[in-house]
């Protein structure tokens, strides 16, 4: 069991915290705060002006990005840690000898199979061969439709099914259907024929798949993969866009399976459900009704040998890396395109990530067994706590929102479900067959195995146990349908939490991602689910329309910023994010503020307690990005880069303003009348 490792410190020169001049010190002899990585801070940049940068500034500066890597950062800082960790148990069991059928056995054998290069390299085609001939076989529209509906994790599709919880009875599992089949980022990719940026990934990817269509044995590749692209591109026309697909009112649209075949027609859907194991589903809520319809037309329209040849291509793909180093090599030039990255990963974190995507959990098991104590656990619960008594005072003194709007707000907040470091049960992998030296058939059939997993829940109440990301995966989140707030133990690491931490930097650092959940509940797309997660309008009109003028603002700021030249965040998009950024880290100063019993903060190393809490959240945002990578990421991702989650959401905040002293002409001086408060 390891102590958090205590990280680097800082000194901020009080009497220039509120000058002219520059506010951060990085004096070797400056007295430690714990928590903060001084090293990382720019003297020369004012906290007034930049936090992001007068934090992290000699970082962004010193810091090269990994050549295997398309953006780093504290996230990403941890991922490798957290891999490292998956990597030192998995070698451990890979020296051992295991019963077999046990889940040491299973993470061993698919660890190794998937790291046998010079297998795969033996094995060359092989393994994927009969996968291609079943496609080659397919002889008409219904047999197209039966490929489609059984291929749902290991094929491309322009259709896809998934079982969730049902918006309107969320202790019910049902089916869900929505678009897909896509081979670059977004819809954007293809439509966006002026943007020069995308032009370039639209020709990698053309090579791609010419790169591809070699490989599946076909005569003029080149022809080939324009009539792939071709196809792509009507699918791209008919599908919805991002902040659409963020509407949980627009995507929820309930359908008779009989009603679908009248509303959609032209695929067999009997066929389809009954080859994905969904043959007995009634009802199925549709996402994109309007693209599903011209999707449905597209499958009968569109000539079967291109579909065919689609499939063989993206079947391919799919399963690059576990093919021969070709294949994979020509993977990676067109992922190179789109992240900017200048090699793989090394093989053995790859296989550390497809191994914990087949068995997370079971790793995950034996990651928080060596690498979560059970004080962590208990610190989290307290600081939870503190943060959801914060938000319920906070709801009470809401001034644009009315009592009984409040009494609703607190109803669903009263009734949040928080997880954290593991899950009480552990899934079961008794059914997943893995065998030492086939990496390839070890991906089919874990693939197999997490969709028989799935639709095996259709219709059977929702396991409200079960959770939604490994225990060593970086990362957290809200669940509407669940009302429940989710962290993982890896993301309980520093510089996100460490128990050797000042309370400040740790309320300002997880306490701002505790918030950040929270807020979830209650942003623009979170709100209009209640406490039990049905999705239902609990507003009055009134207060509805007020939460709106504010989003409306916030829109406005975000969509101010210009990561790269000539593409602007996009406002709508990643309104969700910005909320819950923006009243997270207003709840999480609450609750610091709050466990301080009426005490002031002491000062440490010339920093008062509000200032630590700001600099401690400004630093997990520390982030680089190759531009290949920010653009794939403003244009398909809910979330803003994290010089704007810092510096856009402390200059809407009193406390920033307060501790730092701010004034007009200052860079991130905001009037008080100006600044943006939700919850």
């Amino acid at each position: 069991m390891k102590t958090p490792f205590k990280l680097a410190t800082l000194a901020l020169l009080t009497q220039l915290a509120f000058g002219a001049g520059p506010a951060l010190a990085a004096e070797t002899a400056a007295p430690s705060i714990q928590g903060l990585d001084r090293s990382s801070f720019d003297p020369s940049v004012r906290p007034q002006d930049d936090l992001f940068r007068a934090v992290n500034g000699l970082w962004l500066k010193n810091t090269e990005i990994p050549a295997d890597k398309s953006r780093y950062g504290s996230f990403d800082l941890l991922i490798d840690q957290s891999d490292a960790r998956v990597r030192a148990l998995i070698d451990e069991l890979a020296r051992g000898q295991h019963a077999a059928g046990s889940n040491a056995q299973k993470i061993a054998d698919y660890y190794r199979s998937h790291l046998d290069t010079e297998a795969i390299e033996r094995a060359g085609l092989a393994p994927i061969q009969p996968l291609l001939k079943e496609i080659s076989a397919i002889k008409d529209r219904t047999a197209l439709a039966q490929w489609l509906g059984r291929s749902q994790l290991f094929a491309a599709s322009p259709v896809r099914v998934g079982v969730t919880a049902e918006a309107k009875n969320p202790k019910m599992n049902g089916v869900r259907m929505g678009q897909s089949g896509l081979g670059l980022p977004d819809r954007d990719y293809y439509l966006l024929k002026d943007d020069a940026r995308m032009a370039k990934a639209r020709e990698a990817y053309r090579a791609y798949l010419s790169q591809l269509a070699g490989f599946a044995g076909e005569a003029e590749p080149a022809a080939a993969a324009q009539r792939v692209l071709a196809l792509e591109e009507r699918i791209a026309a008919v599908h919805w866009d991002k902040v659409d697909n963020r509407n949980p009112v627009k995507t929820n649209n309930p359908t008779r399976v009989g009603d679908l075949r009248e509303q959609a027609p032209g695929f067999d859907w009997t066929a389809y459900l009954e080859s994905a194991g969904l043959g007995k589903t009634t009802s199925i809520d549709v996402a994109q009704p309007s693209a599903i319809r011209a999707l449905a037309g597209l499958l009968a329209e569109q000539p079967l040998e291109d579909w065919k040849l689609y499939l063989r291509l993206h079947a391919l793909s799919r399963s690059a890396d576990v093919l021969p180093k070709a294949v994979r090599e020509a993977n990676f030039a067109f992922r190179q395109a789109l992240t900017g990255a200048k090699t793989e990963l090394p093989r053995w974190q790859q296989s550390i990530n497809d191994t914990n995507s087949a068995l997370g959990e079971a790793v995950g098991e034996l990651w928080v067994a060596r690498h979560f104590p059970a004080a962590y656990k208990a610190r989290m619960q307290t600081l939870v706590a503190n943060l959801m008594a914060a938000y319920k005072d906070s709801i009470d003194g809401l001034s644009w929102m009315s009592p009984a709007t409040k009494a609703q707000a607190q109803d669903k907040l009263s009734k949040y479900t928080t997880k954290i470091g593991y899950p009480e049960q552990w899934r079961d992998y008794s059914r997943l067959e893995v065998k030492p030296g086939d990496a390839f058939g070890n991906s089919q059939r874990a693939a197999r195995f997490a969709w028989d997993r799935m639709v095996a829940k259709a219709g059977q109440s929702v396991n409200r146990k079960e959770w939604g990301m490994t225990p060593q995966t970086v990362n957290a989140y809200y669940s509407g349908s669940a009302n429940e707030i989710v962290f993982p133990a890896a993301i309980l690491q520093p510089p996100f939490f460490s128990m050797e931490a000042d309370d400040a930097i740790n309320y300002g650092a997880i306490g701002a991602v505790i918030g950040h959940e929270i807020s979830h509940g209650f942003d623009d797309r979170g709100s209009q689910f209640d406490g039990d997660g049905v999705l239902r309008d609990w507003w009055t009109q009134e207060d509805r329309a007020a939460f709106e003028a504010i989003a409306t603002k916030l829109v406005a700021q975000y969509e101010g910023y210009q990561p790269l030249p000539g593409k602007r965040i996009n406002g709508r998009l990643t309104l969700g994010e910005n909320i819950a950024d923006l009243s997270g880290l207003q709840i999480a100063y609450k609750a610091y503020l709050r466990s301080l019993g009426g005490k002031p903060a002491p000062v440490i190393g010339g920093t008062t307690g509000a200032q630590r809490f700001f600099l401690g959240f400004s630093q997990i945002w520390r982030n680089k990005y190759r531009d290949e990578r920010l653009l794939q990421q403003l244009t398909t991702d809910s979330h803003s880069p994290g010089e704007f989650r810092a510096n856009g959401t402390i200059s809407n905040h009193d406390g920033f303003h307060e501790a730092f002293g701010t004034k007009a002409g200052d860079a991130l001086f905001k009037p008080a009348a100006e600044r943006l408060r939700i919850w």
